[in-house]
């Protein structure tokens, strides 16, 4: 045991002193949180502006209704223009126009219009063609309300007769399903990111023991077993104080949003984000799921990188080959996660919480919908327990590769002959 211990030292000091450690510690919540207010700040900026001409045949338009439109929305201009279809076609480029649309005639105004072509020498993403497509249909409904003689105020009265549902549980406490779902999403991504970041480090970490030779002289005086156990405990305690510094970090962020009342409207609305994000889930056990699903699915994947650094030689392009299954695994739990979100209590939901090479991802990201009002809490017990037994099962089937793989030099590796090394008697 004493060994084990020297080794998770060993490995956590190695790790955590070194500044790349530090850097990613204190920059991954800033660099977060500016990557979710940059790029919607980098997708405005990077908004097509278009400028549009429309001849009308029909009538039924008027150039007010595009002029106040355009103001209203600089993105998008749509100028309403009298001048022959023929010439327009042969010269809107050099009018300055990006493309143009003719409304055809159209005496029945009942009918509509089933179909307008967008005209232009070059392609529009769908978005833009979206946008136009709706301010268009902005115009028609005014004047479908015009000719059914429906006034301002009555356009006010129909435009505010919406019905807006709100859900709560059956003591009265709201909840909020938009913001539950993103923080599902955030979790279940850096449990992703955090998965297969840190399991390629013990996978390189064993590599490069095995290739210096290093891992001889300690295999000497420890246990294979002992090694990559004190290994991968030591890489998930480095993990676990990451996570630990972001909880600090989330909890000084709660204390600055609830004492700073005073700020300007901005920021305000943004501190008033946070606070509804924090009243929106119960905090303490969404935490606790994670760093539990953080520690039992690292050690349930780490191991088999493990396994796989051990059988490796100093080729990077078999670490590759050999850990592809089980990055796929991974990936496959990522995009399982936006259906399970979709619909929490249902069978995907619930078949990918239980399943140990699923559960690290979907679980966290299930919990913040509530447990036990929509995640019973069996289903959260036995998806720990079962988590529990596969890493277990993992770590015994890693170790049996890992004493044979780790002292093994010059035998291209393989899945077949990696299984033949676990499940042979001696």
């Amino acid at each position: 045991m004493k060994k084990i211990i020297l080794i998770i030292k060993r490995e956590y000091l190695t790790r955590a002193r070194k500044k790349t450690f530090i850097l990613s510690t204190l920059l991954f919540p800033l660099l977060y949180v500016a990557l979710i207010f940059g790029s919607g700040y980098l997708g405005k900026k990077a908004q097509q502006k278009l400028s549009i001409a429309v001849i009308d045949s029909s009538g039924y338009f008027n150039k007010g209704q595009f002029e106040r439109a355009n103001i209203a929305d600089s993105s998008l201009k749509l100028n309403l223009i009298n001048v022959a279809a023929d010439s327009l076609q042969k010269n809107f480029g050099s009018m300055g126009y990006d493309g143009f649309i003719v409304i055809p005639g159209q005496p029945n105004w009942e009918n509509g219009f089933s179909s307008l072509k967008l005209r232009s020498e070059k392609k529009f993403g769908p978005g833009s063609v979206g946008q136009v497509e709706n301010r268009l249909n902005n115009f028609w409904n005014d004047v479908k309300n015009e000719k059914l003689g429906i006034d301002e105020a009555k356009k006010q009265i129909l435009s505010s007769s919406r019905v807006s549902i709100a859900t709560e549980d059956m003591k009265g406490k709201s909840s909020n399903e938009k913001i539950i779902g993103y923080i599902g999403y955030i979790a279940g991504f850096l449990m992703y990111f955090i998965l297969i970041i840190y399991g390629s480090q013990v996978m390189m970490g064993v590599m490069e023991e095995k290739t210096n030779r290093i891992a001889e002289v300690i295999v000497s005086s420890v246990k294979p077993f002992q090694l990559m156990v004190g290994k991968i405990v030591g890489i998930g305690l480095v993990a676990i104080t990451q996570f630990l510094l972001w909880i600090v970090f989330m909890f000084v962020l709660y204390n600055v949003t609830k004492q700073s009342s005073q700020s300007s409207s901005t920021i305000n609305d943004m501190l008033g984000t946070v606070q509804t994000i924090f009243s929106s889930v119960n905090v303490p056990l969404v935490l606790f799921t994670f760093g539990f699903y953080l520690l039992g699915g690292f050690f349930f994947y780490a191991s088999l990188f493990a396994a796989i650094g051990s059988a490796v030689n100093e080729d990077m392009r078999e670490a590759q080959s050999l850990s592809f299954p089980v990055t796929m695994i991974v990936i496959f739990s990522i995009m399982l996660m936006p259906m399970a979100l979709n619909n929490p209590t249902g069978p995907i939901a619930f078949w990918c919480s239980i399943l140990p090479f699923t559960s690290p991802v979907i679980m966290p990201a299930l919990v913040p919908f509530g447990v036990p009002d929509t995640i019973p809490l069996w289903q959260l017990l036995l998806s720990m327990l079962v988590l529990v037994a596969g890493f277990i099962g993992t770590t015994w089937f890693a170790g049996k590769i890992y004493r044979t793989g780790i002292l093994m030099y010059g035998k291209k590796p393989s899945w077949k002959e990696m299984l033949k090394w676990a499940f042979r008697n001696n």
